[in-house]
């Protein structure tokens, strides 16, 4: 196998890092691998880094938390903060919100026309309103 044939298998990721302005280094090309080849989807750190494991991917949690940050920033993925201890990232970039299951811990997705705010209160002199994130909590309770 050549080079070139070895490094085909990244070519979507490496596309989207360098698009993103990132430097493609070896564990962002192996976690964007991860995180977007296989659709969209709602992960935490410790579920990345638990499958960066399982797929004998050498990295530490905080190189995790440190990529999905720098993803973040670079509008390859949004944070879901569902409360103080736990944030999702979502590979799903288009307008839309979430439920969060309590009593299990994962995020559904929401089509954004489903939920309608009927008025947003006026923002700080000089500031515009970039989007509205809506979580709805639902429970078996």
């Amino acid at each position: 196998m050549t080079n070139k044939e070895s490094i085909r298998p990244y070519t979507q990721v490496l596309d989207r890092l360098r698009t993103a302005g990132l430097r493609p280094t070896r564990q962002r090309l192996a976690l964007a691998k991860l995180l977007f080849e296989n659709g969209d989807r709602h992960v935490t750190a410790e579920m990345l880094h638990a499958e960066a494991q399982s797929a004998a991917i050498r990295v530490s949690l905080a190189t995790v938390y440190n990529t999905l940050h720098q993803f973040t920033t670079a509008g390859l993925l949004r944070e879901i903060v569902v409360d103080s201890q736990r944030s999702y990232f979502d590979t799903n970039m288009a307008d839309h919100h979430h439920f969060y299951f309590e009593d299990s811990s994962q995020l559904e997705d929401i089509p954004g026309h489903q939920v309608v705010v009927a008025q947003l209160p006026t923002p700080p002199a000089g500031k515009t309103v970039k989007r509205v994130d809506v979580v709805v909590r639902v429970s078996d309770k």
